[in-house]
């Protein structure tokens, strides 16, 4: 199975709690494994998205424990647990935050597993069908949200929020080249400081094709777009949050190898456009590796 999701905040892709999966590593029964992510976002932008003597470099850097397990032939959970160090640096000040941030569960049902042929060629498609949960484990800062009333509530290691996911992944593969599409959305509470962030869409397309080397390893390079669309964050049950929400769209480019005991990924994803909390923030590419061991 194939999947990618977005936990989001209110900047697409960027800030406390964002998760992207691509390709999972191949396993029978489970996995554990360690991710690296690395984003960045310019804010404090002029009305106009340029620069001024206020803008400030963000940079949201995460290493991840994650895991899944098989449960039956029909259900598989995953789990996320981050720490997170976020920096930031103006022309008058630099910042810094580390810490655990929010920790994540996502279960999924197995709609349908077919495999047949096509012509003389194997086809094989599958639907998963899931539900998440994430729980406020990371520290979150009201008095952060005080202070840049003209900058998104992003610099914050959790959301101080308990927020849901609803997922579906398709995968077909026809022999060794195969096209994953996935959808999720992420629906938001209000926290316990009467802030709630935007609920979030994610859609992505991933072409890739699986290359076998001596029979021992399994060289899957990928291609594709992702699209991230996110409404505004509201404040006290009622305020729209001017400096929030938004949309991006990436290209997508990414390897995974496997061998036995061990699996090896990497993923950049390329913003090719972008309206970011009124056009106030603009958000650099991304980055993800990641190494994990089925057993």
């Amino acid at each position: 199975m194939t999947i990618t999701t977005t936990k989001a905040c209110d900047i697409c892709g960027c800030g406390v709690g964002s998760y992207y999966l691509g390709i999972l590593p191949e396993y029978n029964k489970r996995f554990l494994g360690l991710r690296y992510q690395y984003k960045s976002l310019r804010t404090h932008l002029g009305p106009f998205g340029e620069s001024t003597p206020l803008s400030t470099d963000e940079t949201y850097q995460s290493a991840e424990i994650w895991g899944g397990v098989n449960v039956g032939s029909r259900f598989r959970v995953l789990a996320f647990l981050p720490y997170n160090f976020n920096s930031r640096e103006s022309q008058s000040s630099t910042g810094h935050k580390n810490g655990l941030g929010d920790i994540a569960v996502m279960g999924y049902y197995k709609v349908f597993d077919n495999m047949g042929t096509a012509g003389e060629r194997l086809l094989v498609q599958s639907l998963w069908l899931g539900a998440g949960l994430k729980i406020p484990t990371g520290k979150y800062e009201p008095t952060e949200r005080l202070a840049v009333s003209e900058s998104p509530n992003n610099f914050q290691l959790g959301t101080a929020s308990t927020d849901f996911t609803l997922n579906a992944a398709y995968d077909i593969r026809w022999n060794d080249l195969g096209l994953n599409a996935n959808l999720n959305y992420k629906i938001n509470t209000e926290n316990k400081y009467n802030y709630r962030y935007g609920n979030k869409f994610t859609s992505n397309v991933l072409v890739y094709h699986k290359f076998r080397i001596a029979h021992k390893v399994t060289v899957a390079p990928n291609l594709g777009v992702l699209y991230e669309t996110a409404l505004k964050d509201v404040e006290d049950g009622k305020y729209e949050v001017g400096v929030s929400g938004g949309h991006s769209l990436s290209a997508v480019a990414g390897i995974e190898m496997g061998m036995k005991g061990l699996s090896l990924g990497a993923n950049y994803q390329d913003i090719r456009s972008q309206d970011l909390a009124g056009g106030r923030a603009y958000a650099g590419n991304r980055l993800m590796v990641h190494v994990s061991l089925p057993f």
